[in-house]
Protein backbone atom coordinates (compact mmCIF):
# COMPACT_ATOMS: atom_id res chain seq x y z
CA UNK A 1 0.00 0.00 0.00
CA UNK A 2 1.55 3.02 -1.37
CA UNK A 3 1.70 6.16 1.11
CA UNK A 4 -0.10 7.68 -1.48
CA UNK A 5 -3.11 5.76 -1.66
CA UNK A 6 -3.57 5.64 2.46
CA UNK A 7 -7.59 5.95 3.34
CA UNK A 8 -9.23 6.19 6.58
CA UNK A 9 -9.84 2.20 5.54
CA UNK A 10 -7.30 0.67 4.80
CA UNK A 11 -7.69 -2.94 5.85
CA UNK A 12 -9.07 -4.33 2.58
CA UNK A 13 -5.23 -3.31 0.94
CA UNK A 14 -3.55 -4.57 3.82
CA UNK A 15 -5.32 -7.76 3.64
CA UNK A 16 -4.41 -8.07 -0.24
CA UNK A 17 -0.80 -7.19 0.81
CA UNK A 18 -1.15 -11.12 3.01
CA UNK A 19 -3.35 -12.44 0.01
CA UNK A 20 -0.30 -11.30 -2.55
CA UNK A 21 2.17 -13.02 -0.09
CA UNK A 22 0.25 -16.54 0.54
CA UNK A 23 -0.15 -16.29 -3.90
CA UNK A 24 3.01 -15.03 -5.38
CA UNK A 25 6.54 -15.68 -4.72
CA UNK A 26 7.51 -12.33 -3.55
CA UNK A 27 11.33 -11.01 -2.44
CA UNK A 28 9.97 -7.92 -0.60
CA UNK A 29 7.06 -5.67 0.73
CA UNK A 30 7.19 -2.37 -1.04
CA UNK A 31 6.69 0.36 -2.37
CA UNK A 32 5.98 1.40 1.50
CA UNK A 33 6.81 4.56 3.83
CA UNK A 34 5.11 8.18 4.21
CA UNK A 35 4.74 11.17 1.95
CA UNK A 36 4.30 14.40 2.98
CA UNK A 37 5.10 15.70 -0.32
CA UNK A 38 1.09 16.37 -1.33
CA UNK A 39 -0.17 15.99 2.00
CA UNK A 40 0.63 16.33 5.78
CA UNK A 41 -2.92 15.59 7.16
CA UNK A 42 -2.99 12.18 7.10
CA UNK A 43 0.14 11.40 8.54
CA UNK A 44 -1.25 8.73 11.13
CA UNK A 45 -3.12 7.19 8.61
CA UNK A 46 0.26 6.81 6.64
CA UNK A 47 2.52 5.78 10.12
CA UNK A 48 -0.42 3.31 10.46
CA UNK A 49 0.10 1.92 7.02
CA UNK A 50 3.89 1.93 7.02
CA UNK A 51 3.45 0.11 10.42
CA UNK A 52 1.50 -2.88 9.38
CA UNK A 53 3.91 -3.35 6.33
CA UNK A 54 6.70 -3.46 8.35
CA UNK A 55 4.90 -6.30 10.61
CA UNK A 56 4.00 -8.46 7.46
CA UNK A 57 7.61 -7.86 6.32
CA UNK A 58 9.24 -9.18 9.69
CA UNK A 59 6.44 -11.87 10.28
CA UNK A 60 7.31 -13.13 5.99
CA UNK A 61 11.07 -12.17 6.92
CA UNK A 62 11.16 -10.00 3.79
CA UNK A 63 13.29 -6.87 3.19
CA UNK A 64 11.25 -3.58 2.74
CA UNK A 65 11.06 -0.59 -0.49
CA UNK A 66 10.87 2.51 1.57
CA UNK A 67 9.04 5.97 -0.28
CA UNK A 68 10.26 8.15 1.09
CA UNK A 69 9.08 12.38 0.29
CA UNK A 70 9.55 14.71 2.80
CA UNK A 71 9.37 12.50 5.56
CA UNK A 72 12.75 11.48 6.35
CA UNK A 73 12.42 11.95 10.11
CA UNK A 74 9.52 10.30 10.30
CA UNK A 75 10.45 7.05 8.26
CA UNK A 76 13.80 7.00 10.80
CA UNK A 77 12.00 6.92 13.79
CA UNK A 78 9.66 4.32 12.97
CA UNK A 79 12.39 2.18 10.84
CA UNK A 80 15.45 2.92 13.89
CA UNK A 81 12.49 1.86 16.49
CA UNK A 82 11.26 -1.18 14.65
CA UNK A 83 15.08 -2.19 14.45
CA UNK A 84 14.70 -3.00 10.93
CA UNK A 85 17.57 -4.10 8.83
CA UNK A 86 16.61 -5.31 5.68
CA UNK A 87 15.76 -3.02 2.74
CA UNK A 88 16.06 0.13 0.49
CA UNK A 89 15.39 3.88 0.21
CA UNK A 90 14.07 3.59 -2.79
CA UNK A 91 14.73 6.57 -5.19
CA UNK A 92 16.99 8.00 -2.38
CA UNK A 93 17.10 12.20 -2.76
CA UNK A 94 18.69 13.17 0.60
CA UNK A 95 22.03 14.59 2.28
CA UNK A 96 24.75 12.87 3.32
CA UNK A 97 23.50 13.19 6.72
CA UNK A 98 20.22 11.00 6.26
CA UNK A 99 22.52 8.64 3.83
CA UNK A 100 25.33 8.18 6.79
CA UNK A 101 22.14 7.19 9.22
CA UNK A 102 20.30 4.55 6.89
CA UNK A 103 23.27 3.11 5.97
CA UNK A 104 24.21 2.82 9.67
CA UNK A 105 21.11 0.97 10.04
CA UNK A 106 22.32 -1.90 7.63
CA UNK A 107 19.44 -0.37 4.73
CA UNK A 108 20.78 0.35 1.06
CA UNK A 109 20.45 3.46 -0.78
CA UNK A 110 18.20 3.19 -4.05
CA UNK A 111 20.08 5.46 -6.61
CA UNK A 112 19.01 6.38 -10.11
CA UNK A 113 18.09 9.17 -12.12
CA UNK A 114 18.49 11.71 -9.30
CA UNK A 115 22.17 11.13 -9.37
CA UNK A 116 21.77 11.92 -13.19
CA UNK A 117 20.06 15.70 -12.72
CA UNK A 118 21.81 19.34 -12.76
CA UNK A 119 20.89 20.23 -9.03
CA UNK A 120 20.03 16.66 -7.61
CA UNK A 121 22.72 17.34 -5.15
CA UNK A 122 23.56 13.32 -4.30
CA UNK A 123 26.33 13.35 -6.56
CA UNK A 124 28.37 15.70 -4.66
CA UNK A 125 28.32 13.52 -1.29
CA UNK A 126 27.73 9.80 -2.30
CA UNK A 127 31.32 9.10 -2.92
CA UNK A 128 31.39 9.22 1.28
CA UNK A 129 29.17 6.59 1.27
CA UNK A 130 30.56 2.90 0.82
CA UNK A 131 29.07 1.67 -2.23
CA UNK A 132 28.33 -1.84 -0.54
CA UNK A 133 24.95 0.35 0.34
CA UNK A 134 24.14 1.17 -3.08
CA UNK A 135 21.83 -0.36 -5.53
CA UNK A 136 20.61 0.42 -8.95
CA UNK A 137 16.98 1.47 -9.69
CA UNK A 138 15.18 3.20 -11.99
CA UNK A 139 11.73 4.29 -10.79
CA UNK A 140 10.80 3.39 -13.92
CA UNK A 141 8.17 5.60 -15.72
CA UNK A 142 9.49 8.43 -13.77
CA UNK A 143 13.03 10.27 -12.84
CA UNK A 144 14.19 9.17 -15.95
CA UNK A 145 18.51 10.54 -15.94
CA UNK A 146 20.29 13.15 -18.03
CA UNK A 147 19.75 13.67 -20.62
CA UNK A 148 16.56 12.17 -21.28
CA UNK A 149 14.95 13.51 -17.58
CA UNK A 150 11.32 14.53 -18.39
CA UNK A 151 10.71 11.69 -20.41
CA UNK A 152 9.50 8.23 -19.63
CA UNK A 153 12.22 6.06 -17.78
CA UNK A 154 12.87 2.82 -18.86
CA UNK A 155 15.43 0.18 -17.28
CA UNK A 156 18.18 0.63 -20.22
CA UNK A 157 18.94 3.92 -19.07
CA UNK A 158 20.77 1.45 -16.08
CA UNK A 159 23.69 2.42 -17.31
CA UNK A 160 23.68 5.69 -17.83
CA UNK A 161 23.52 6.18 -13.53
CA UNK A 162 26.44 3.12 -13.33
CA UNK A 163 28.43 5.49 -15.77
CA UNK A 164 28.02 8.02 -13.20
CA UNK A 165 28.47 5.88 -10.24
CA UNK A 166 31.84 4.65 -11.89
CA UNK A 167 33.09 8.64 -12.18
CA UNK A 168 31.74 8.93 -8.54
CA UNK A 169 33.85 5.82 -6.97
CA UNK A 170 36.58 5.91 -9.45
CA UNK A 171 35.84 2.65 -10.53
CA UNK A 172 35.11 0.47 -14.27
CA UNK A 173 31.68 0.17 -14.91
CA UNK A 174 32.16 -3.37 -14.67
CA UNK A 175 32.97 -3.32 -11.11
CA UNK A 176 30.13 -0.68 -10.33
CA UNK A 177 27.52 -3.85 -11.95
CA UNK A 178 29.04 -6.33 -9.92
CA UNK A 179 29.38 -4.64 -6.68
CA UNK A 180 25.64 -3.16 -6.80
CA UNK A 181 24.22 -6.54 -8.50
CA UNK A 182 25.99 -8.24 -5.18
CA UNK A 183 24.42 -5.32 -2.72
CA UNK A 184 20.95 -6.29 -4.68
CA UNK A 185 21.30 -9.82 -3.83
CA UNK A 186 22.09 -9.66 -0.48
CA UNK A 187 18.70 -7.74 -0.15
CA UNK A 188 16.67 -9.91 -2.32
CA UNK A 189 18.64 -13.33 -2.76
CA UNK A 190 19.40 -14.55 -5.92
Amino acid sequence: LHPSYVTENNDSEISLVYENLEKYNCVAVGEIGIDLYWDKSNLALQKEAFLAQIKIAKDNDLPIVIHCRESFNEIYQIIKKENLINGIFHCFSGNLEQAKKITSLGLKLGIGGVLTFKNGGIDKFLHQINIEHIVLETDSPYLAPSPFRGKRNESSYLTIIADKLSEIYNLDVSEISRITQKNSYEIFGD
